[in-house]
């Protein structure tokens, strides 16, 4: 007999749903529903479960590739075909709000969750990255939430045994509350060993794998998809607790259970724990599940039935196997000593059925609970806000020149959005796995070697979100574009993207508008570069608490890219190799500083559109830095972005500590050429000997390029004036944010 526990309204409320939510739910099951239930929908039309509100415009995005195995919304994760045989899975998820009330826990289990979704899957993970983003340096919360989080990803990856090959530190203090925490998974896989999250065939168990389930997580994903403010430590018992050991067991475990060809189907448990992996699964096969709580392995006593349905107790898995190859699944996991229970089995209906024994606790459709089927899809209302139109009254003229540019020069390397983020890569293990390219040799994108071949991955994550802050449209193609430039710049070529939305509340209008022209802005980008995107995870509800507004956080699409780099010999670097090469830019200069570091930063003007972008221009650009590499004609490469010209020098140099001395455009202010931001602009260094040749073959191309200078045994000089020697220079670069941290 199911359980009579009786709801209202008001209890639907309290859950995150509203009134006509809770009528569809009363027509979907022709009754009210108990509370197991309501809480079973109060999870899966979240929107961090169901994207309501984000949906229809992610529909928009193109999806097919020619190298595409798994298109968005198929899999666990984006599947890409990158030869030899092989698949290469990977995704980019958030873990905004957990970060925000318990950073360490926060951030391990974030990277936890997105290594599950890369080997449920049936690939090996073999890199990670993240796109971090802070508050104000000066404060003690923000200095918290940095150690905090850097420490539980350093933690969970370094113990689980996969090494950080990229990633990106920003501060702005519209993040003082609410830190952005997104994290990226890489895997590597035969292409037809990929096992896929569906369940079918009737009389199939059902089995619950890996850790036992507690209390920890318990409606975690309507916390995701509610704003954080300066109470939400309270909601503290929905932070999950991760166990990086117990996934290292699980993912070989997994991995051999696939060798068994005994597998039907696997979810990780994620947001929404078991009801999530029942109803996705059971949808995805047309089938259903009957379920029995009561044989859920716990680790609390007296947990309810919708405890354990929502628990997102880590390092679990949900698998549908064949009947009759019940030992064979239970060898693998007793050899690994997890846990491995059958809980139910597999239906020919649309229905789930959850049991706490012989009494039914939940009856509901599966197709109910997920996209395409009974969630609801929202059209929320926006508009242009006002500041879009008085940011493009910006000019230049009305900035005045600084008089000394040494000053400026160390301000900007003390600058904590462009200084080195070494106290942060410190602490990650970059080297296990012996794959990653990049540690030694820099390169504008992470650079991780494929054994066997001669391929390798290149892989990257960007958003300037100063720059969609001042125009989504145009700043979510620069971070699409920017992306695909390091992945040229270290030799690649740009394949697919996944991306995680960071967003304000959806329904504030500006925030949606906002959103809207952010997924339009990809779309324009990533058809153009021919990236199509393989899925990724939205993130509303992020705001922070300013004098005591709260207002929404800087949009921030981060964009994570993957490309492949057929052959290893062309790895580029960005650092200069010796004395005497000459530097050359690829592109054009302009009398550009808008949303610039420089501006925001020593001028502290935030109001400005975003810098000059011409996408038909930067994909030539990058076409021709993808022939001068491969024809090896330069000796290094470069893009030029955060801190502009200048920056870019400077980073080029550091690695062997050798300098540069370069002229000025006459033509241009001297901020703007060496501080300004303007797109489409990449550095390479030409050995003597092949100066020639470069200069030949650049005549014939369509692209603008200029000789600027050359590189010195250490001293920085421009227009014949000594900025100092790049030693010097390096220690303040390095030693920036560890600074800030000790204040």
């Amino acid at each position: 007999m199911m359980s009579k526990s009786k709801v209202t309204l008001e209890t639907a409320e309290k859950l995150g749903l509203d009134s006509n939510e809770y009528k569809m739910i009363r027509e979907i099951l022709g009754r009210n529903p108990n509370f197991t239930e309501l809480s079973i929908f109060s999870v899966m039309w979240s929107e961090h479960a169901s994207y309501k509100n984000s949906i229809k415009w992610l529909k928009k995005l193109p999806r097919k590739g020619d190298h595409i195995l798994a298109e968005a919304g198929e899999e666990n994760a984006g599947l890409v075909d990158v030869g030899n045989g092989l698949a290469c899975a990977f995704k980019i998820e958030s873990h905004n709000h957990p970060c925000a009330v318990e950073p360490y826990q926060g951030a391990a289990t974030g990277v936890g969750g997105i290594n599950r979704d890369i080997f449920t899957m049936g690939a090996r993970p073999i890199a990670q990255l993240n796109s971090l983003r802070f508050g104000d340096m000066k404060l003690e919360r923000t200095k918290w939430h940095m150690k905090g989080i850097v420490k539980g990803i350093g933690d969970y990856g370094n113990a689980f045994g996969v090494p950080v090959v990229g990633g990106e530190v920003y501060f702005n203090e519209c993040y003082n509350t609410n830190p952005l925490v997104n994290a990226m998974s890489v895997g590597l896989m035969e292409k037809d060993d990929m096992i896929s999250a569906i369940a079918k065939g009737k009389g199939n168990p059902v089995y619950i794998v890996g850790s036992s389930t507690g209390k920890d997580g318990i409606h975690g994903a309507t916390f995701a998809s509610a704003d954080i403010t300066e109470n939400s430590a309270e909601d503290l018992p929905s932070v999950q607790v991760g166990d990086p050991f117990q996934e290292k067991l699980l993912l070989e475990a997994t991995l051999e259970l696939n060798k068994t060809g005994a597998v039907i189907g696997m979810q990780d448990m994620g947001a929404a724990g078991i009801i999530c992996s029942t109803s996705e699964m059971s949808e995805k096969g047309g089938h259903g599940m009957k379920i029995d709580l009561g044989k859920v392995p716990l680790r609390q006593k007296n947990m309810e039935p919708w405890e354990i349905l929502l628990s997102e107790s880590q390092e679990r898995m949900l698998v549908v196997v064949e009947k009759g190859r019940e030992k064979d699944v239970e060898a693998v996991f007793e050899k690994w000593d997890l846990n491995c229970v059958i809980i139910g089995e597999v239906i020919e209906e649309d229905r789930l059925y959850f049991y706490m024994h012989d009494e039914l606790y939940a009856d509901v459709p599966a197709s109910s609970l997920v996209l395409g089927g009974g969630a609801p899809q929202y059209d929320r209302e926006y508009s242009e806000p006002s500041y879009f139109k008085e940011f493009r009254k910006f000019s230049i003229d009305d900035v005045p020149e600084p008089e000394d540019m040494k000053e400026v020069v160390r301000m900007m390397i003390r600058n904590p959005n462009i200084a080195s983020k070494r106290w942060v890569y410190e602490q990650y293990d970059t080297m296990v796995g012996t794959n990653n390219m990049s540690t030694n040799f820099p390169s504008d994108a992470g650079l991780v070697n494929i054994k066997g071949t001669r391929n390798a991955l290149a892989l990257t994550v960007d958003c300037n979100s100063r720059y969609v802050m001042a125009d989504p449209d145009v700043g979510t193609q620069i971070a699409v574009a920017e992306a695909a430039r390091n992945i040229v710049c270290s030799g690649g070529k740009p394949l697919a993207i996944t991306n995680c939305l960071n967003f304000g509340n959806p329904y504030n209008p500006v925030v949606y508008w906002q959103f809207v022209k952010s997924v339009q802005g990809m779309a324009k980008a990533c058809k153009k570069f021919n990236t199509p995107v393989t899925g990724g995870n939205v993130s509303f509800y992020n705001q922070t608490s300013i004098d005591g507004n709260v207002v929404p956080v800087h949009p921030t699409p981060t964009i994570g890219m993957l490309g492949i780099l057929k052959e290893k010999n062309n790895q580029m670097s960005m650092a200069f190799k010796r004395k005497g090469s000459m530097i050359y830019l690829i592109g054009r200069s302009f009398n550009d500083i808008a949303s610039s570091e420089y501006l925001a930063t020593w001028h502290k003007i935030e109001e400005s559109p975003p810098p000059k972008f011409d996408i038909e221009m930067e994909y030539k650009v990058q076409k021709v830095v993808e022939d001068i590499i491969r024809f090896s004609l330069v000796l290094s490469a470069h893009d030029i972005s955060e801190g502009g010209l200048f920056i870019t020098l400077l980073e080029s140099a550091i690695p062997k500590c050798l300098g540069f001395d370069i002229t000025t455009d006459a033509e241009i202010r001297r901020d703007a050429f060496l501080f300004g931001e303007s797109q489409s602009r990449i550095v390479v260094s030409v050995s003597s000997t092949r100066e020639t040749e470069f200069i030949d073959f650049m005549l014939q191309q369509e692209v603008p390029f200029s000789a600027l200078g050359h590189v010195t045994r250490g001293e920085i000089r421009i227009d014949d004036v000594s900025f100092g020697f790049i030693c010097d220079l390096k220690k303040e670069y390095m030693t920036g944010i560890e600074n800030d941290l000790a204040e």
